[in-house]
Order: C-alpha cells, then structure tokens, then sequence
C-alpha cells in the first residue's frame, strides 16, 4: 500500500495537514493486512519483549558510563536483522531499516534512551509481583528500547517497505548531566544527521502522552572564592557565603511568566571549611527552564547580573584586605527549548494513531531527546511506549506488563511508525 497524500510524504511532515487526511492515512495503515500482523506478532512475542526489557534494566547505564547496555543493544539490534548496526562516536547504538527509496534517502529516527539517573552500584535486580516488574530505570527508559526492538523485528519479519528509511536507536546522554548528547552528536555529527527528516524519541509508557513542546534549560553552577580565615579573628572580611546567599535571596524576587511557564531552582549547594572558619569557597548549582527560548534567555541573563551584583556589594561592604570575592560562572547544562506546531503533519499522525486505537492524545511539553531536533528544525514528538508504570527516577519505579494494555500500548507506536514512514503495507 502506498499513502497516496503528498502532505503526508516525509518531506512535508512539518507542515500542517487537517485531522480528515492524517486519519485517512492511519486508518489505510491499520487496516493492512501487514500490520495487523505485526500486531499479532508483538502479541505472540509479548513475553520475549518483557525478557528484553529485564535483560537490558540489569545492565548499569549510568549517565556517561552507559557502554555495556550499549553493546548489549547494538548486538541486539543486529539479531533483529537490521543493516549498518553499530555504537557511533559518542555511544549510540544505532541500526538502519532500509525504506525503497534510494539510497541515502530520508530518514525517520525512532529512539529510546539507554542511560539511566541512577549511580553506578545501584541495585538493578528485577522484582516481579504479578504483571508489575520493579527495577530503577525499567520504564525510564529501558521498555522503551525493548519495544522499538519489538518493532523492528516484526518489520523484518513480515518483509515490511517503507518508503522512508527508519533508523532505530539506543541513545546515550538523555538523563541529567547527559545533556542531550547522544541525539545532538546523532544530529549535528554523525553520518546521518544530512538525511534526518523526522524524529520520534519513545520515553516512558503512556501512551497517549505526545510531548510537543521541549522545555529548554540553562544550569549553572556558581563557585563563590575568597581569602577565608578564622571566624573571631578574621571578622569583617568579605565572606562568599553572604554573596552567594544574596544570590539566593535577589533571585527568588525574579517575576517570570506563567505562560509560557518559565521556572527557576536553586538546588544543591556546598563547601567550607569548618564551623569556625570563613570560608574561602562555596558552590551553588541553579536550574532554569522555560518552554520559551526569549523567556529563558531573559531569566538566565537576570541571574547572572544577580551573582555580579552580589559580589560587588559584598565586596563594597566588607573589608577585602586580603583578597576580594570573586564568582565563577561554569554552564553545566544547555538544554535547548522548541516546539512541533500541533497542527504539523507528524503530529496529527501521531494523534490519529492514538484516536485510532480507542485512546485520547494529550499535548504537553517537557524535556526529552526531542528537545534538540525540535531546535533545529526537524519535527519531533516524545510518545509513550505503552502500558502503565509509575514512581519513575525512584529505586521503586515500576512498569505493568500486563499483556492486553501493553500490547495496545506498543501497536499504538508501530501504527504511528508505519504512517509515518508510509510503508507499501498492503500491496
């Protein structure tokens, strides 16, 4: 079958396309022989799915020490038959599903993300009650890496062509300090990243959640430095605790808006040196979002002539015989924000897939791999990998994997994957 809509194609899914049209494209998929199919394949192979699911969660994925789950994806991904499988630069897994178009065509990115927010030495051992499985990191984001696996081998399966190339991958660098860095070397480095026409990250279970607003972010760590000495004998010299305490004190005084929703945080603090001592070094760490690029850089710029403020006032208020206090501004986080219009083609597939399947899409923003290629002009969504789960970034997350919602959860992805990608299902 061929999706015969020219708005529809790959090369037009950011421009907008009515709800009548995406669901005339969803629904010739899902009525396909072949997908059903792939459907009914995702069903028989339900308990190897969660198999997988256990196999990757027990694999330590720390941020930026993710290489032994990676090397367990990629040799996963070549047993699904996938073509140019390997672990790129930066430590994505990556594997190519080749579309009928030409070589070095388009390509759609389906991704989950292989690290996880937990320390290395975390206890990773799966606890099983009922159809619930508990293991940190199992719904963030290791069922979504069992699942996009799932689909690539029932396309292999049922010798499935799409027009549009898909690329399946286990991206490093989601979580925290990781900053996005697998999808921005995916995108902006690596060898695809001239062919990227279209971009799903699949993070989480929900499956009507579509995530089409990235919420961008700035982080900062700010170290206050001063001469120090001694509390009784030393007083009256400038002290970075009251500079970075001012900080605290000016910024939490800042308006932001509402909507677009703009936040600031400051989160972990440290140093000196003993309770009777000055200290000679202090460090604070702030959070900054917004799902407004002019809005974030607005509230940023504030905060960084509050930190210079504060120390010119301490500076001029205390004696600085031995030394003045000098701030260090050090960036640590560089998230950028962006937005998918609701109304663009990628979307309204994406939600004709969920209405599809007796579900209702809910738009919301956040913070996840789309963020980047949202920046950069290429559409992008987050949606869910199916089922349920719960206390996620806890020691307790869990995920349900009971077989009737989990397999309407996943067929619920495949069907947007397929529409997407406008695969030749039924001829």
């Amino acid at each position: 079958m061929q999706l015969t809509s020219g708005l529809i194609m790959i090369a037009s899914l950011a421009s907008t396309v009515t709800p009548a049209k995406s669901d005339e494209a969803v629904q010739r998929v899902a009525k396909s022989a072949n997908y059903i199919a792939m459907v009914k394949q995702l069903d028989s192979e339900h308990e190897r799915i969660v198999e997988d699911v256990i196999k990757l969660v027990e694999i330590p994925a720390p941020p930026f020490k993710e290489a032994e789950r990676a090397k367990a994806y990629r040799d996963m991904l070549l047993a699904a038959g996938l073509q140019d499988v390997e672990i790129d630069a930066e430590g994505n897994a990556t594997g190519l599903y080749p579309g009928s178009g030409p070589a070095g065509g388009p390509v759609i990115v389906l991704a989950a993300h292989l690290d996880t927010v937990f320390p290395e030495g975390t206890p990773l051992k799966v606890r099983r009650e009922g159809s619930k499985l508990y293991a940190p990191g199992i719904g963030d984001d290791t069922r979504s890496l069992a699942v996009i696996l799932a689909y690539a081998r029932a396309m292999k399966d049922k010798n499935v062509r799409p027009r549009t190339d898909i690329l399946f991958v286990g991206n490093v660098g989601e979580e925290g300090p990781g900053d996005l860095r697998g999808v921005r070397y995916l995108l902006t480095k690596g060898k695809y990243k001239d062919r990227v026409k279209a971009f799903l990250s699949m993070d989480g279970t929900d499956p009507e959640r579509v995530v089409n607003g990235g919420v961008g972010s700035r982080r900062y760590r700010i170290t206050y430095k001063g001469p120090g000495g001694h509390s009784y004998s030393a007083f009256g010299l400038v002290n970075p605790m009251v500079v970075m305490g001012r900080t605290v004190t000016e910024l939490y005084k800042t308006a932001v808006p509402v909507s677009p929703k703009t936040t600031y945080a400051a989160s972990v603090t440290g140093g000196g040196t003993s309770v009777n001592s000055i200290p000679n070094e202090v460090f604070m760490e702030f959070d900054f979002r917004s799902e407004s690029p002019a809005e974030l850089n607005k509230v940023e710029q504030r905060f960084l002539s509050i930190v210079q403020e504060s120390t010119n006032a301490e500076n001029a208020a205390r004696s600085t015989r031995e030394g003045e206090i000098v701030a260090e501004t050090k960036l640590i986080g560089d998230r950028p924000a962006g937005m998918t219009d609701e109304r663009a083609a990628i979307t309204q597939i994406v939600t004709s897939a969920i209405r599809a399947n007796g579900l209702k899409p809910k738009l919301v923003s956040s913070s996840t791999d789309s963020n980047l290629p949202m920046s950069i002009g290429i559409p992008a969504l987050t949606i869910g990998s199916g089922g349920s789960g719960g206390r996620a970034h806890s020691l307790d997350e869990w995920i349900d994997v009971e077989k009737n919602q989990s397999v309407k959860g996943m067929s619920t992805g495949l069907l947007m994957l397929l529409a997407m990608a406008d695969s030749r299902l039924a001829e």
